[in-house]
């Protein structure tokens, strides 16, 4: 079994290793389409955003997905613009310390969510300049779609 500290080093090692060379909305609409085939393809039902600081580039809601999944996705997505790294390793973090985002953040729950799904678009010798997430799933299951999808698409 995993401990919190291996999963928090598993976490910033996809985001050393998840890097775009660059980023723009074609880039963005190629990533989308990708998560998007990959979802249809296993019939998940999910939604999916990417966005470029702050624009939303890309949304797609597949079969089984609400109003819900779009709100979780824009409170992960404020988690991951704020603190520059993947929502799942945001909370994996406050767990580790032994406490929860929820409590300790001191940010609003109803627009923040420290829940895995949405992973920072980091472009190299940049940093971060958007996200990339979906909704619908587990959160370890969420996390590990995208981060499968992105290991894909920058291999391809």
């Amino acid at each position: 079994m995993t401990t919190e500290t291996e999963l928090i080093q598993e976490l910033l090692e996809q985001e050393s290793r998840l890097v775009f060379p660059r980023f723009d909305n074609e880039t963005a609409l190629a990533l989308g389409q990708h998560l998007l085939a990959a979802a249809r393809e296993r019939a998940l039902p999910v939604t999916i955003s990417v966005r470029r600081n702050g624009q939303r580039l890309f949304h797609a809601a597949l079969p089984g997905t609400s109003a819900d999944n779009d709100a979780w996705i824009d409170r992960k997505s404020r988690v991951v613009d704020r603190y520059g790294h993947s929502s799942f390793l945001v909370g994996t973090q406050f767990r580790a310390k032994g406490s929860s985002f929820e409590a300790d953040s001191r940010l609003d729950p109803d627009l923040y969510a420290a829940h895995g799904g949405v992973f920072p678009v980091l472009v190299k010798d940049v940093g971060p300049v958007g996200t990339v997430g979906v909704s619908g799933l587990p959160q370890a299951d969420d996390h590990a779609f995208v981060v499968e999808q992105l290991a894909g698409f920058l291999a391809g």
